[in-house]
């Protein structure tokens, strides 16, 4: 039985799941988004948003806890560098899984997981207000806002 045991074990011995999480770790962090399988995206997440969160704090005990899952310098470095300036605030939730349907070879359901603020088209852009015609109170196309320039001009 499984009782109490709250990670996937992903077909993989111990070891062999602990040196895939940590390399997919390291190719996120570099990358912003890879793409995978839903199973390893979910696992991946829950191993590597507690170390976005330990990069919060930047300090040498931090640097060595983060160090000893992903073995990797230049990731720690990214990690603890533009990483944590875009997390700052943000209280959790810095990754995104996006399933993508089913793998064409072995029909494994496949995802991509992303850092979420490093995705532009994503980001909550302001909306600019619609600009309304004074006749019917729609939103006024390009060819009716030329109109109404016009019609202003000749009034002057």
């Amino acid at each position: 039985m499984r009782h109490g045991k709250k990670f996937k074990h992903l077909g993989r011995t111990a070891d062999h799941r602990q040196a895939m999480l940590a390399n997919m770790a390291i190719s996120l962090i570099e990358h912003k988004r890879i793409t995978t399988t839903v199973a390893k995206a979910k696992a991946l997440k829950k191993y590597v948003e507690p170390l976005i969160t330990r990069c919060k704090d930047d300090s040498t005990n931090s640097r060595r806890v983060v160090f000893r899952y992903l073995q990797n310098k230049e990731a720690l470095k990214t990690l603890f560098g533009e990483v944590s300036q875009k997390v700052g605030d943000r209280p959790g939730g810095y990754t995104r899984v996006i399933k993508l349907g089913a793998r064409q070879g072995d029909g494994a359901e496949m995802a991509f997981i992303e850092l979420v603020d490093f995705n532009e088209n994503m980001a909550k852009t302001p909306k600019t207000a619609a600009k309304r015609t004074r006749r019917a109170g729609k939103k006024a196309t390009p060819k009716a806002e030329a109109q109404a320039e016009t019609a202003e001009a000749k009034a002057e």
